[in-house]
């Protein structure tokens, strides 16, 4: 019986990768959150709940890594970005104690929690908008007008402004944590991508974003397109991914495919990738045990819509909490 932890289980990714892994009789599932009141902690019996600091507390690798020696864990599932590089950074210490972490490396996150970081490494291997820094060079470059000024770090739309003319990129001033990006007009796609240990892709299965609310796709379809597939697989490639990433795409004024941006963990509308055929934390799990994974997995059109849903428990089960707040990078899941 393999012994499996996810973190992050008050959103809806980790929601996800817990009801995938339930699924499994060869798979024992603890659920862990920063938060008492977390619906994902509930979806296991109290003995598999685990509270854990936030994930950028200083103390959060530390604690989540004698947590998986108590327990025997031999697989930890993060999904939550600022969970990531910790995790990633102590990879061997946690090997050398059987546990193996259901993340991409720390030269992939590198490359993708960096917006200008991953326009240069994608340079070339797809569609890419021009992407400068804020500083006096960027802002003097020759741009098309509208253009869009975002965090280099961060996901989701926080942050993001729309700039119609040179007078307003101006008036922003500079600053270091700022990029200036080519505006693209298309229609936007994510792209949930699975890559084996060797670089190839497994499956990339693109959907629309029809409805969001903060942040969260509540509802929307799965969509069969080439341009898509190779698009979001190109830029896997190029960041070396290995293991689940989202791959966010618009097309240009021609209509080409072209990156926004790489979320390297599982997104919160996971359970339309599932759901359409391509049950990728199950997948990565066999990808992380040895397990045989047929060489290419398809899946089919299919939509959905979210509802809210409620969990009932007496008041004495719910875990006392790490800390009172949560953290914000679960709702841009």
């Amino acid at each position: 019986m393999t012994r499996v932890l996810v973190t992050g289980t008050g959103g809806p990714a980790g929601v996800a990768v817990v009801r995938s892994l339930l699924r499994r009789s060869d798979v024992e599932v603890f659920s862990a959150d920063m938060d008492g009141w977390a619906s994902g902690l509930y979806l296991v019996d109290a003995d598999h709940r685990r509270i854990v600091p936030r994930g950028a507390a200083a103390d959060f690798v530390d604690t989540v890594l004698g947590m998986c020696r108590d327990d025997g864990i031999t697989v930890l599932f993060p999904t939550v970005d600022v969970e990531l590089e910790g995790l990633a950074a102590r990879r061997t210490e946690f090997a050398a104690h059987g546990i193996q972490i259901a993340a991409p490396s720390s030269e992939t996150l590198a490359s993708t929690l960096d917006k200008h970081a991953l326009a240069i490494a994608c340079e070339g291997a797809l569609r890419v908008p021009a992407t400068e820094l804020l500083d006096a060079d960027g802002v003097a470059a020759p741009w098309d007008f509208p253009v869009i000024v975002k965090p280099r770090r961060g996901a989701g739309s926080r942050g993001v402004r729309l700039v119609d003319d040179r007078d307003e990129l101006e008036d922003i001033g500079t600053g270091s944590d700022l990029i200036i990006q080519e505006h693209l007009p298309g229609a936007e796609y994510s792209v949930d991508v699975l890559a084996a240990p060797d670089g190839h892709v497994v499956a990339a299965v693109p959907r629309t974003r029809e409805r969001v609310d903060s942040g969260v796709s509540i509802a929307g379809r799965t969509v069969r397109d080439p341009e898509l597939v190779d698009a979001a697989s190109a830029a896997a490639r190029a960041v070396g991914l290995v293991g689940v990433a989202n791959v966010q795409l618009r097309r240009d004024k021609d209509g080409v495919p072209a990156l926004l941006e790489i979320n390297p963990r599982f997104p919160g509308a996971m359970p339309l990738t599932i759901a359409a055929g391509v049950d990728m934390p199950s997948l990565y799990l066999d990808l992380l045990l040895g397990n045989p994974v047929p060489e290419h997995v398809d899946f089919v059109e299919l939509a959905n819509v979210r509802f809210l849903e409620d969990v009932f428990l007496p008041v004495d089960e719910i875990v006392s909490s790490a800390v009172t707040g949560r953290d914000e990078a679960w709702a841009e899941q």
